[in-house]
């Protein structure tokens, strides 16, 4: 019974999005206009190559970033059951901290931290 629900849970949640998709290709505004398939950045066409390296660091602190923003979203239910838990759970989550601590360590390391 329960593959069954999930198997309808699964047909719903596709046709939603197959209505979705097929009611905004029918409703949307067309143009034909050959500007509107150009690329278009801050109204300026772009004079050389468009692929520029950027530095490192910025990736690096967007993946420090995620590190602990996804950190704060497992600390708050872990607080909330943290007394039901018992020692088992003190220790998977001093463990979760060690390995957020080794990705601040080497954003560190990588100079990621200095904005410069």
């Amino acid at each position: 019974m329960t593959k069954l629900y999930l198997l309808l849970f699964f047909i719903l949640g596709v046709s939603l999005v197959g209505v979705a998709l097929l009611i905004s290709y029918l409703f949307h505004p067309k143009s034909t206009n050959p500007q509107k398939a150009e690329p278009y950045e801050c109204g300026i066409k772009t004079h050389g190559p468009s692929w520029v390296q950027f530095n490192v660091g910025y990736y690096l602190f967007a993946i420090l970033f995620l590190i602990f923003d996804v950190d704060t979203v497992f600390i708050f239910p872990w607080a909330v059951v943290m007394k039901d838990m018992g020692v088992a759970g003190l220790v998977e989550i001093l463990i979760f901290f060690v390995v957020l601590g080794l990705g601040l360590l080497y954003g560190w390391k990588k100079g990621a931290l200095k904005w410069e």
